[in-house]
Formats: C-alpha cells, structure tokens, sequence
C-alpha cells in the first residue's frame, strides 16, 4: 500500500521534493521588491538582477540600501534604486509607493517580501498590532496603491511572500490587535499570514480579465533574520539552535525568479506556492466569507475605500 498525504499536509511532502527552475530573462522588467536588503527579498534581489532585471527596492536602512545598490550594480550591471520606507508606518509605505508612481511608467513585477514575527505584542502609532501591519497592512496597501500602475503595464505579476505559518491560524476578525485574547508570537504570525492570503484569493478575483496575477508562496524553511527585533535570548537561540535546522536562502531566490518569470504561469493566479510547488492552504485560508470580510476590513484599515481600488 502507498501512502498519500492529505491535500492539506503536502508542505510536508513539498519541503523535500525537487523544484522548478526557470531561465527565461527578464531582460528589461522593472521588478519592485520590498524587504529587499536581507533575507528573502535580498536573495529575489540578486537572483532577479542575475536575469538582468532592474530593481526598485522599497526598505527601511538607507545604508543597507545603498551597499546592495553598489553591489547588485557592480556585479550584474542592471539598474537599482530604493525608496524607503518603515512597513510598520502606513504613511511612510504611502509616500514611497506615490514616488514609485511619480518616477515610474511601468511595473513588471511586484514582490512584497517584508515581514517581522514578534514574541510580545506591540501597537504601532495608528493603533495597529505591528506583526499584523507589518506582514499584511503594509503590504496591502502598497499593493493596491501600485496596481493600476500594474495594470497599465501588463502583463504583470504580484508575488506575496506568505509562509506555511498560514497553518497556525491565529486570525480573529473581532480582535485583530489581540485586546481579548492571550498573545502568543506564532498565532499572531499566522494571522498576519491567514489575512495576507485571504487577500491575495480576493484580488485574484478582483483581477481576472487584467492581464495581472497575484500569486502567495512559501519561501521554504530558510535562515533569516526576521525575529532579530525580538529578545537577547530569542536571538541566541536563533542564530545557534534554530539555524542549523535550515536551509540557504538562496532557494527563495530561485523560487521567486521561478514564479516572476516562467512563461507556464502567466494566467495562473490566486494560487498558494511552497517555493515553487503549487499547494492547497490550511482550510481556514480558503473561508470565502472571511476573505470578503478581512478585505473590507485592510481597506478600512489602510484608508482606501471600494472607490479607491
């Protein structure tokens, strides 16, 4: 007898199996990556750069941008510039997506790979439970705040970089800031991710007949460093325990050259990625009702209304 796993525990299975690979260039393509000078949209970064895309890279160091500018430059000969802009604050994501658009005509790819995970709850300045604005506020807005301009360029691909961490749920949409509940840092990680998809499932929707796609992948069990903001001892263990558990980043990389580029996914859309393995989420992921609702609500949120988007 063979075993087969349930739709709903293939990232098991996926975590293992062989991924896709694409060559195709993307000589030419002006690919925006946020979280662009670490981790996961660091190695989108150079991996995009590799296929002779240029680079518009919204981040919170200037320094940091800088030295990735230089070096990304250096070494592929592409164009990179950076915006900056603090995820957390829902204004500064504003003006760096208005100066994009003022610079910018046209936007290939979109790939929001900024994220936190936080052991303590925190409130930003607008009130906001700061996991939450971080992974899917933030990346929301400066989603629907580009995507005309992504329309106008199509065809075009939005990738949301989400996370198996989807699966630890976490979401309730009459406490989205935690007043009423006990928080715990993977429940609300898991909701920041459950609301980030069930928005990426909607504008799917919203999207057919645009020549757009917005797709959400898992960027694999790699080593970065988001949760660096939380304690010496999160840290410790971080960096010399939990690491050696995981692989290089450079996977992500590929990955999301895989999903930006391949000429096989150019009508797929509203789809859940493990690296570059097509995958069912977790069932609470795929709630129609709460998709509608938790959209609604991130417009609200965000200050845009239907009229806006």
């Amino acid at each position: 007898m063979i075993f087969k796993f349930p739709e709903q525990l293939m990232f098991i299975k996926n975590s293992k199996a062989d991924q896709k690979h694409s060559i195709e260039s993307m000589d030419g393509k002006l690919c925006v990556v946020s979280g662009a000078t670490s981790g996961v949209g660091y190695e989108a970064v150079k991996a995009l750069s590799a296929g002779r895309a240029n680079i518009v890279m919204v981040v919170r160091n200037e320094n940091k941008a800088k030295a990735v500018k230089e070096e990304i430059e250096k070494k592929y000969s592409v164009f990179v510039d950076y915006f900056i802009a603090d995820f957390s604050d829902l204004e500064q994501v504003k003006k760096a997506a208005m100066a994009i658009l003022n610079r910018y005509q046209k936007i290939d790819i979109l790939i929001n790979s900024v994220g936190i995970h936080s052991t303590k709850r925190i409130l930003n300045k607008d009130g906001f439970e700061m996991v939450f604005c971080v992974n899917h506020l933030g990346t929301f807005l400066i989603t629907q705040l580009l995507l005309d301009r992504m329309i106008e360029s199509s065809p075009s691909r939005i990738i949301q970089v989400n996370s198996e961490g989807h699966r630890f749920n976490g979401l309730d949409l009459n406490d989205l800031n935690w007043e009423k509940r006990i928080y715990t840092g993977l429940r609300s990680y898991g909701a920041s991710k459950t609301a980030q998809l069930l928005t990426v499932l909607q504008l799917a929707e919203e999207l057919e007949g645009t020549n757009v796609t917005i797709n959400a992948m898992h960027p694999g069990s790699v080593r970065t460093n988001i949760g660096n903001n939380n304690g010496r001892l999160y840290r410790w263990f971080l960096h010399n325990v939990t690491w050696r558990f995981l692989k290089d980043p450079k996977i992500s990389g590929e990955a999301i050259y895989y999903l930006a580029s391949a000429g096989e996914l150019s009508n797929v859309s509203g789809k859940f990625f493990n690296l570059t393995l097509e995958e069912k989420p977790a069932k609470h992921a795929l709630d129609q009702k709460k998709q509608k609702k938790i959209w609604n609500l991130s417009l609200d949120m965000v200050g845009l209304t239907e009229k806006d988007v």
